[in-house]
């Protein structure tokens, strides 16, 4: 039997299980898109899908990412610390993209099925990490629980 106080959920816990079970999920789907990728167009599909999936994957964890780190801060940092990350993960996809556009070293198919089930997959999995998570969002006013007024 123990004394101590049952820890209280932090609220950013939902927000790591995210990230938790987002990388889990990309893991997954890196290693059996590569194998399909590879099985289907050989080397070409191999970098097709690893590719992809450093961009699906990464573009969707970061943002889960930022969130969770940035938790703490006012709304308005917060907010901020958002919207740039969104726009330099914008401008970091445009410029992979523009680069890979005219190399031929990498199946195209493989990086855009990669990439579509990345952004699925990842983002299932991170609204699973969320909804699974107990965490409170209403707080309790000081002296309410023990007072009832009568």
């Amino acid at each position: 039997m123990s004394f101590s106080p049952t820890p209280v959920p932090d609220q950013s816990d939902s927000m790591r299980a995210a990230v938790r079970y987002g990388i889990i999920g990309l893991v997954v789907l890196t290693v059996l898109g590569a194998v399909v990728a590879t099985l289907v167009a050989g080397l070409p599909g191999l970098w097709g899908a690893l590719i992809g999936a450093a961009l699906g994957g990464g573009f969707i964890l970061t943002t889960a990412l930022s969130i969770a780190l940035t938790s703490k801060f006012p709304p308005t940092m917060a907010g901020a610390v958002l919207l740039g990350g969104w726009i330099v993960k914008m401008l970091l996809a445009v410029v992979v993209l523009a680069v890979l556009k005219d190399m031929d070293f990498y199946s195209k198919k493989s990086l855009a099925l990669v990439v579509v089930a990345a952004l699925v997959l990842v983002l299932g999995a991170e609204v699973y990490g969320v909804v699974r998570t107990k965490a409170p969002y209403v707080d309790d006013a000081p002296g309410s629980a023990e007072s009832d007024g009568a």
